[in-house]
């Protein structure tokens, strides 16, 4: 066998497959969530708006109440705020940044109220008016699902965070019809992770409701569209859009925490916010009725140009401030099926006068845009519209516009409109991730392998005076008994044997180091070990070096592992990230340039 046999491009983890059964099942279960939560928004916007009891999915545009619709969403803000405040209060909000917060502060695990209660109030909140999505809120029960299946068998904190997403991912996936954007929006801003142990069960879940979801929702796109390939012009067409979609997102973002601070300050308890924030709601419902409720229909006719730019201009003033206010408010919603509303209002707006001679790809693009900007999730966004619409024409624009919108909204935001909620309440979200250089090294690549040992046969007082007295040249040694490791010892572990009791102290010292170490197990490496994995046994058991081993067998000492050897993985990776260096450059001969070698480190 290979000395580097132990050395793979991804860990090994046999418990995958009994993950992956999990996922599939938490998968088929999200699925029915997001049936249930459809069923109930359908039931009442009927209830609301036409006072009857019925599951088809009526448009509460087609309301006939008059200056009546303003109180709708009062009343639904109404019962929401009393379930928050008497039920669970992880309801409130648009979902994801409660999932988030339970994924890396509360080892992923969530109440079953959320699980029933957040269904429920988004079911009365969107189909009382309110102008959000499904989407948020079954990410939350989804997720929510999933930490419940398992918290009932026995699992890890790192895989229940897995299953946890698998129900998120799926349930996004039941509501929208795109698993791989709901794949790529969990490793965007569920995992904070890409491992195979992680991404691949929550891929599974999301084939799982896929499928499941045909036999739901039916098939195909949600938004089915088709532009023409783009021309040249698009391109500047495209950077325009990405630069406009940057400014909506982060304009959003602002003003949504504003209106959350201003909430914040009113003299009332915050269970009245959502009914006050209905207010808001129902007078811009009865402004423009097609800003009421989800909006699926409103953005397939801004997508395929059915809506005039008058009316556009209108519809995205109007939903913006309905949504900004009833979201600051702290009731129950999503926010992509509005952000895509708003985005697609935009794209419909700039078609009139983007050159590219493509009206009906610009919705598309700045939905996408605005969307991708808003989350933080860019590859999410991409994907998602494509999703949406099938579209293959607009992969390049969407690619372009995206990509751009994002890096403006990273350098004018400190944080996306997920992380602000959660850095709010004193939790600060690093997004960025990266190989750990300790995960990429081995011991066997950093410990030193040239080690001296004591034998386990010397007495205690000899062992003191050799090797940690006046001419002490090393903090602590391996003690060996026949070749085999049985503990290290070290000066002050040495004394504190001796110290126990003052009046054995002699006998003590004159027992062999094998007595000291005999009703212990000691902590040891292996060489094919990982420099992470050594990292957290040496802060677990609070050491600062520990014996590296053949196998746990033998115990044959092959070396030894300190924490200033686990930073020379650290030293590579600072140079490789801080020191600039320039091996060529362009210098004038015979009046032509040419590369002469050269090396200038600063």
């Amino acid at each position: 066998m290979s000395m580097d046999s132990h050395k793979r491009d991804f860990s090994a983890n046999a418990r995958l497959p009994g993950i992956f059964a999990l996922a599939a099942c938490i998968g088929m279960v999200s699925t029915l969530a997001a049936f249930v939560l459809l069923n109930l928004i359908h039931l009442f916007t009927n209830l609301f708006f036409f006072g009857t009891l019925s599951f088809a999915e009526r448009s509460p545009a087609e309301n006939t109440l008059g200056l009546w619709v303003i109180g709708v969403p009062v009343i639904g803000g109404l019962i929401v705020g009393l379930m928050a405040r008497y039920g669970s209060e992880k309801i409130r909000g648009h979902g994801i940044p409660e999932a988030i917060e339970a994924i890396l502060f509360g080892k992923s695990r969530m109440s079953p109220k959320v699980a029933v209660l957040k269904p429920l109030s988004s079911g009365i909140v969107i189909g009382s008016g309110g102008p959000f999505g499904a989407e948020g809120p079954i990410i939350m029960t989804g997720g929510a699902l999933g930490s419940l299946i398992a918290q009932c068998v026995k699992v890890t904190a790192a895989e229940r965070k897995t299953l946890l997403v698998a129900g998120a991912a799926a349930g996004m996936t039941a509501v929208f019809g795109t698993p791989v954007a709901a794949l790529l929006l969990a490793v965007e801003l569920l995992l904070f992770e890409w491992r195979p142990r992680s991404f691949l069960p929550v891929a599974v879940a999301c084939a799982v409701a896929g499928f499941a979801r045909a036999l739901f929702f039916g098939t195909g796109p949600l938004f089915p569209l088709e532009t023409a390939a783009p021309d040249g012009w698009s391109l500047l067409s495209c950077v325009v859009a990405g630069l406009l979609s940057g400014a909506l997102a982060s304009g959003l973002s602002a003003a949504l925490y504003k209106t959350e601070d201003l909430f914040g300050k009113l003299p009332v308890h915050w269970m009245w916010w959502p009914a006050l924030g209905g207010i808001v709601v129902g007078i811009g419902g009865w402004l423009e009725p097609r800003a009421l409720g989800v909006g699926y229909d409103v953005i397939g006719d801004l997508l395929h140009q059915h809506i005039a730019l008058q009316v556009a201009l209108l519809l995205l003033a109007v939903k913006a401030v309905m949504w900004v206010v009833a979201l600051g408010s702290g009731t129950s919603g999503g926010v992509l099926a509005p952000l895509l509303m708003l985005g697609a209002g935009l794209g419909a707006v700039l078609s009139h006068w983007l050159p590219g001679n493509q009206p009906a790809l610009w919705p598309l693009v700045c939905m996408a845009a605005t969307l991708g900007a808003t989350l933080g999730a860019p590859l999410t966004a991409i994907v998602f519209a494509f999703g949406l619409t099938h579209d293959s024409n607009a992969l390049l624009p969407l690619l372009t516009a995206t990509l751009i919108a994002h890096g403006f909204s990273t350098v004018v935001m400190r944080r996306s409109i997920m992380t602000e909620k959660i850095a709010r309440r004193g939790y600060h979200i690093y997004r960025e991730y990266g190989v750990d250089p300790l995960e990429r090294h081995y011991v066997d690549e950093v410990m030193t392998t040239t080690v001296e040992s004591i034998d386990a046969e010397i007495v205690v007082g000899d062992a003191l005076s050799t090797f940690f007295g006046a001419s002490q040249l090393r903090r602590a040694y391996p003690v060996v008994r026949d070749g085999a490791v049985i503990g290290v010892a070290d000066r002050a572990l040495l004394e504190r044997f001796c110290a126990k009791d003052s009046e054995a102290e002699a006998a003590k010292r004159a027992l062999k180091l094998a007595d000291v170490f005999d009703q212990t197990t000691p902590a040891f490496a292996l060489p094919s070990e990982t420099c992470r994995l050594v990292a957290t046994r040496l802060a677990v058991h609070n050491l600062e070096r520990l014996p590296v081993v053949a196998d746990h067998e033998s115990m044959r000492l092959v070396g030894i592992v300190s924490r200033s050897d686990l930073v020379k993985p650290s030293l590579s990776h600072f140079e490789e990230e801080h020191k600039r260096e320039r091996f060529r450059r362009l210098t004038p001969a015979r009046g032509k340039r040419r590369f002469a070698p050269v090396r200038k480190a600063g």
